[in-house]
């Protein structure tokens, strides 16, 4: 992985003790909240519900063990003994006291992580495909260009205050597992007719009030030309985004407004007269960034390892965790292995400090040393050996990481909603716990099959409840908790936006609701035909039938 050059240790330093100065003069009233603000906001820090929360940004979802170690004493020191890791590969705070944030900025240097650029109106913490590297189907590793588009971004200064928060993607697969889709810019791998790599660049997606899919601007980029053409891009952004109306400040609505086809006249029109200067990506420097990412020490097996091939014919709960939570490996005798942070009864995406402490020994002993984190607030361990992956599982098992529910019904993506946000108009975790309960079966599990249910508190959409399966997104009514239902929803290759289905349905019938939904997908499916082709087939009739009743289908219609 990218280790800090003297810079980056210095840079990083320089901004803890920047920010110590900023915090203390805060804390003796030199500086109101409202000027604090800017200032916190650029080094991750928010002001949440019930105290501050700190957003610790992890580069395309990538830790070493001994980070992984330091964020677990993070999480005793300074919080109140756990993490959230998050859809966009970081992990949150809940509970920090703002004299202490410059000391833990200062443990996390140490490690070189930090929190910059992890909230305000700047470019976030740039995410990536979890199985880069290692994936079977990638065309090439999207981490190299993730870490050069990383050292690009951070502090820009020209793009450090654009008119709204700025996100970026990348894939190396056909297969997205980065949701390139729906991101401010998505990069996917793909090759040209000679068999060059380059991007496919995706522009004016994202989520919110106001959910967009991002257009594609350009079918094939060189990998030269990509520093020069995403600078061209924000330049265009910078100039002629919004700055009057946040609702209306993200990129996706100045290529709405615009139209892609103008907006792409605007952006080449730029790159052409910036593309040949300094930003052109050397090769050298591709191959130096390249070299952080070279292969582990891997053994050489020529086929898949027969010890592990037994136990899974004689051990069916072992069985039903590879099927659930393995993926093919680009090598030969090895696996790629998530980790579940979805217990059933838990919090979607929390860790405690000795689950982290677990899971990094865990990486040494069988991984080299790596974690991934995913979209969908679980762990990876990228190199697994298959001989290892009994043992493995039952380690996992002792820590609470080997619940076999991988992209199935319990596997929610929820935001942190009314129990910790000041914006959410209902809670999220809550209902999360009771369709985990409702669904524990893991038979009933298995026979559902593939399906995503995302949640999200507001309408900022934290939880990506757009693009769920089955998505839930929270709603006051006079003081009331309830959720509207969108079904329809991917965050794939062929990303689409759900469809709300009818009202929205109180806290105490959300989960009857579901249950509804779920069982007219089991009414009406094809062999073998998961929920989103059903619903794709189908529309969404029969959907609303099930959770509303005939007469108000009728109604509607």
């Amino acid at each position: 992985m990218y280790r800090y050059d003297e810079f980056d240790r210095d840079f990083v330093a320089e901004r803890v003790e920047q920010f110590r100065g900023q915090v203390g003069r805060r804390l003796s009233g030199e500086l109101s909240e409202e000027e604090f603000r800017p200032l916190r906001l650029l080094n991750g820090l928010y002001l949440q519900l019930h105290a501050y929360m700190l957003r610790v940004v992890i580069p395309y979802g990538m830790l070493s063990s001994r980070q992984l170690r330091m964020l677990a004493q993070v999480a005793r020191r300074y919080d109140r003994g756990y993490g959230h890791f998050t859809t966009r590969q970081n992990i949150q705070f809940n509970w920090p006291k703002l004299e202490e944030v410059p000391d833990l900025l200062a443990d996390l240097a140490t490690v070189e992580m930090h929190a910059i650029q992890g909230s305000g109106n700047s470019i976030r913490n740039v995410t990536a495909d979890q199985f880069a590297g290692v994936a079977a189907d990638e065309v090439e590793d999207p981490r190299v260009y993730a870490e050069i588009v990383r050292q690009w971004s951070t502090l820009h200064p020209e793009f450090t205050f654009l008119p709204r928060k700025f996100k970026i993607a990348l894939t190396g697969a056909g297969h997205d597992r980065a949701a390139v889709r729906v991101h401010d810019i998505g990069l996917a791998m793909v090759e040209d007719a000679a068999g060059e790599a380059g991007f496919e660049v995706i522009v004016g997606g994202g989520l919110g009030r106001t959910p967009m899919i991002g257009k594609t601007i350009r079918e094939f980029l060189a990998k030269r030309d990509l520093l020069s053409y995403l600078e061209a891009i924000l330049r265009i952004y910078n100039q002629f985004g919004r700055r009057d109306n946040k609702y209306k400040a993200r990129i996706k609505i100045l290529v709405h407004e615009l139209g892609a086809e103008k907006f792409t006249e605007l952006v080449e029109a730029e790159w052409r007269e910036i593309k040949d200067g300094t930003l052109e990506l050397p090769a050298e420097e591709i191959e130096r960034i390249e070299a952080y990412f070279a292969d582990p020490p891997y053994e050489t097996f020529e086929a898949d390892d027969a010890g592990y091939l037994a136990m899974l014919a004689i051990d069916g709960a072992f069985r039903r965790w590879a099927t659930s939570n393995l993926f093919p490996h680009k090598r030969p005798g090895y696996a790629i292995v998530n980790l579940s942070l979805k217990p059933l009864d838990g919090v979607p995406g929390d860790a405690t400090a000795a689950q982290m402490e677990a899971a990094a020994d865990l990486a040494d002993r069988y991984g080299f040393g790596e974690i991934r984190i995913t979209h969908e607030q679980n762990l990876v361990l990228p190199y697994v050996a298959q001989r290892d992956l009994h043992d493995l599982w039952r380690a996992l098992d002792e820590i609470g990481f080997a619940t076999p529910n991988i992209g199935q019904v319990t596997d929610i993506i929820s935001c942190p909603g009314l129990d910790f946000c000041s914006l959410a108009s209902a809670r999220s975790i809550p209902v999360a716990q009771r369709i985990g309960r409702r669904f524990r079966d893991l038979d009933r599990q298995f026979d559902i099959g593939e399906l995503h249910i995302n949640i999200s508190g507001c309408i900022n959409a934290c939880g990506h409840h757009h693009v769920g399966h089955i998505g839930l997104l929270g709603v006051d009514r006079k003081g009331e908790e309830y959720y509207q239902i969108t079904l329809g929803g991917s965050a794939d290759e062929n990303a689409s936006l759900g469809e709300i289905v009818g009202p929205a349905v109180s806290y105490d019938a959300v989960v009857d609701a579901i249950e509804a939904v779920i069982a007219a997908y089991l009414e009406h499916r094809e062999p073998d035909e998961p929920f989103i082709e059903t619903y794709r087939r189908l529309g969404a009739e029969p959907f609303k039938e099930s959770v509303y009743g005939k007469e108000s289908v009728h109604d509607a219609a």
